[in-house]
């Protein structure tokens, strides 16, 4: 609960190399996400490459700090596997959440940066990271030690609560 409660969006990294066995438990994390039908429509692209994580903000103006991450997570959906896009980006998004919050759990900052439906950031990385016709990239997640520290906010909002109906 104290990952849920304290994963904010992490702007700020030091640089320091995330291992290799951390990548892995991320992944595993996300990839242990509630799916529909059980069809895990994932793929993941963990990108090290410095001029690949550098020229993202050619294309996605909101992804400056991936300068300073020293890696980044690339979340994909597999059309093969789930051709309901609607179902699929709701897996898409459980795997993201569960890579962002294993995160927090283990030190490290991320930010959820986003990358479906928009062609202007699809098309590029798609061409960047030679993606198949199949698959479809979904959120885009830097990853990296935190530089920054972000108070907690309660976000409940029992205003937003309803009861058996509206």
């Amino acid at each position: 609960m104290d990952a849920i409660m304290n994963r904010r969006s992490i702007r700020r990294y030091t640089g320091k190399d995330v291992s290799e066995d951390l990548v892995t438990e991320l992944i595993r994390a996300a990839m242990n996400a509630p799916s529909a039908m059980n069809r895990r429509p994932w793929h993941f692209i963990v990108i090290r490459d410095r001029e690949k994580l550098d020229s993202v903000p050619n294309f996605h103006r909101h992804a400056k700090m991936i300068e300073e991450a020293t890696m980044a997570v690339l979340v994909c959906g597999d059309l093969r596997l789930q051709d309901n896009m609607g179902y699929m980006c709701a897996d898409l998004g459980a795997a993201t959440e569960n890579l962002l919050v294993k995160a927090t759990d283990m030190g490290l900052g991320t930010v959820w940066l986003g990358i479906y439906p928009r062609e202007e950031r699809m098309a590029p990385l798609s061409k960047m990271l030679h993606l198949p016709e199949n698959i479809v990239p979904f959120s885009l997640v830097p990853v990296g030690y935190p530089a920054e520290k972000k108070k907690f906010e309660d976000r409940y909002d029992k205003g937003r609560v309803h009861r058996d109906g509206w």
